[in-house]
């Protein structure tokens, strides 16, 4: 009996958790994809973007999704997830102006976030590499 309860407490604990990453983002992810994504978008990038389990790497890098990539970390500052998930004006706001952000900030020549976006690339960097956990947990994720 004791079994059967710790493996229900620890399954409402998961689930839980599950569904509070996953409630996170959705209204900053729908209206980044109804800001870039066009019917004359390329086709791959779309895809990559639509799909439930690529799309997380716009933003987020690691496979756990607990870190935030460069793209990202500059739209969590604008941002707070809880506060501004039904504010799609603040939203769209900040994606516009992550947009104009050079990639490399020392760099006034490097790419935008929207040059990247523009050429059908992730704007935090490659699937590949976006995939991979960070070495460090300097952009650790902070829940707000």
């Amino acid at each position: 009996m004791r079994r059967l309860v710790v493996v229900l407490i620890a399954g409402v604990v998961f689930i839980d958790s599950a569904a509070h990453q996953a409630a996170a983002t959705p209204p900053f992810r729908k209206e980044f994809q109804k800001l870039y994504i066009q019917p004359d978008t390329n086709e791959e990038f779309a895809k990559l973007v639509n799909d439930k389990k690529t799309g997380c790497f716009v933003c987020h890098q690691g496979k756990k999704r607990k870190h935030h990539n460069p793209y990202g970390e500059h739209l969590e500052e604008l941002l707070d997830k809880k506060k501004d998930k039904k504010n799609k004006k603040k939203i769209i706001a900040a994606l516009k102006t992550v947009e104009k952000m050079h990639t490399d900030p020392d760099n006034d020549k490097s790419p935008t976030y929207g040059d990247l976006i523009k050429a059908n690339k992730l704007p935090g960097g490659p699937l590949e590499e976006v995939q991979k956990e960070p070495e460090h947990d300097e952009h650790e994720h902070d829940e707000k």
